[in-house]
């Protein structure tokens, strides 16, 4: 779904299959991959509200995959490396026993969706099949029975790290120009050229180049306010029109969102590019203009400084030269679409950085309620990405559609930890199979350990 904060996401218009374009973009964009690339992700109802708790049927039998395969060795599946995973224990994980995991399982049926047919995946995703999802002691058995907990852990910064929140904005607008909607939501420009780089470079995954052919080079797109301002050449088509500069704004801050017409019905947009100039934060300009305290610099004030200052507001969102491109989605979607390409889940899916925790991975997120010291500890699903979103022990927690939403998501900037469930079969970094002993608790669970 979303850029996140310098709004980068996994939407990308290569051009494989013209070689004379490809090689000319390549000869003439060299000098800019510095200015111009970017990190490539591998990528907002009300509030989130818990449903009832599952009824729990005892005795339901799970599906597990075997620890071995049948010569007795562990299967060659998932040449995926994450090295800042480490091995853990179910018990380390703060009150994983309590998380409502029925809650979670339609977002693990929507990553299943995109994992299916990948390697690592493919097997645990087939044994959901088989699972009662509304039931809490089956869906605790499966992922017990099938995945091992691995710890994110920074070698620099250790353990602990950034959690914050996004959300899905309803802003005002309409679907033609007029005197109260004058703001354009605009398309994908046909212009601009998107070039992954690792299909040259393998070194250079995530990485990726825009900018605009001119004569026989790429040149840097147009920043923000050149797209804001007559006679730049810029030459966009709007798919809607936004009443508020500052709902726009952050619209493309999120990266995706609704916007709702004079007559009550609904467009659902979402990210379609971003024009590759780096993103530069309006809060911490605010804060080092004297204009917010540290403290008070959430989504919030933000907002409400622009309405106390209408005349500095354009001012102040062209110093941010990045600028983001919509698509309309389709009516029926469950949520916006997140980076995994599937819909998203309110308070179940979260956003990580793809080079170190893989993408549609089961994640379980130990952090605090916004602005409070109460725990928030729950199995989400690690679905979309985003240019902000960068370090191991990083994580952007997605709330939901909406303004109660967007208030949580506005003020959360907590401390968390992360665990992430891998398929028993997960080859850990270059150490080759992890080994695994299969035994049961006390309880008579099945329980799987990581041998040294």
């Amino acid at each position: 779904m979303r850029s996140k904060h310098d709004l980068l996401k996994n939407s990308f218009t290569g051009l494989q299959g013209n070689r004379r374009v490809f090689s000319r973009v390549l000869t003439g964009g060299a000098l800019l991959i510095l200015a111009a690339c970017s990190t490539m992700p591998t990528g907002k109802q009300s509030a989130f509200v818990p449903p009832n708790a599952p009824s729990t049927v005892p005795g339901a039998q799970v599906p597990t995959m075997p620890p071995t395969g049948q010569d007795g060795k562990s299967p060659s599946v998932g040449r995926e490396s994450f090295p800042m995973l480490r091995p853990a224990d179910w018990e380390r994980m703060p009150s994983w026993e309590k998380d409502r995991l029925a809650e979670a399982w339609p977002a693990w049926i929507q990553s299943c969706r995109a994992l299916a047919e990948k390697p690592l995946w493919k097997q645990v995703c087939a044994l959901a099949a088989a699972v009662d999802g509304t039931n809490e002691e089956s869906v605790r058995d499966y992922f017990m029975g099938n995945f091992t907990p691995y710890e994110v852990v920074d070698p620099k910064s250790g353990r602990e790290g950034l959690v914050t929140g996004y959300y899905e904005p309803v802003i005002r607008g309409d679907r033609v120009k007029s005197a109260r909607a004058a703001y354009p939501i605009y398309g994908l420009p046909t212009d601009l050229v998107s070039v992954d780089l690792s299909t040259l470079y393998p070194e250079l995954k995530f990485m990726r180049l825009r900018g605009r052919v001119v004569g026989n080079k790429l040149k840097p797109y147009y920043t923000r306010e050149e797209i804001e301002k007559d006679g730049s050449g810029f030459r966009g088509i709007p798919i809607a029109w936004a009443e508020d500069p500052v709902d726009l704004f952050f619209l493309q801050i999120q990266g995706s969102g609704r916007v709702e017409f004079p007559g009550g019905e609904h467009l659902r947009i979402g990210y379609a590019d971003q024009n590759g100039h780096p993103f530069r934060s309006v809060a911490k300009m605010l804060i080092e203009q004297g204009e917010l305290k540290p403290s008070k610099a959430s989504m919030q004030a933000i907002r409400q400084w622009g309405r106390d200052n209408p005349e500095k507001i354009a001012g102040l969102l062209n110093r941010n030269p990045s600028y983001v491109f919509f698509k309309e989605l389709p009516d029926g979607l469950s949520g916006p679409l997140g980076a995994l390409g599937v819909p998203l889940s309110g308070g179940r899916s979260v956003a990580v950085d793809p080079r170190h925790i893989p993408m549609g991975a089961p994640l379980f997120l130990a952090t605090s309620w916004p602005l409070s010291d109460k725990p928030l500890n729950r199995l989400m699903l690690a679905q979309d990405t985003g240019g902000a979103i960068r370090g191991a022990v990083r994580a952007d927690f997605f709330w939901g559609c909406g303004d109660a939403a967007g208030e949580l998501a506005g003020r959360m900037k907590q401390k968390g930890r992360a665990w992430v469930l891998m398929p028993l079969e997960y080859s850990f970094g270059m150490n080759g199979p992890v080994k695994v002993s299969q035994q049961r608790t006390l309880d008579g669970k099945l329980r799987y350990d990581c041998l040294p």
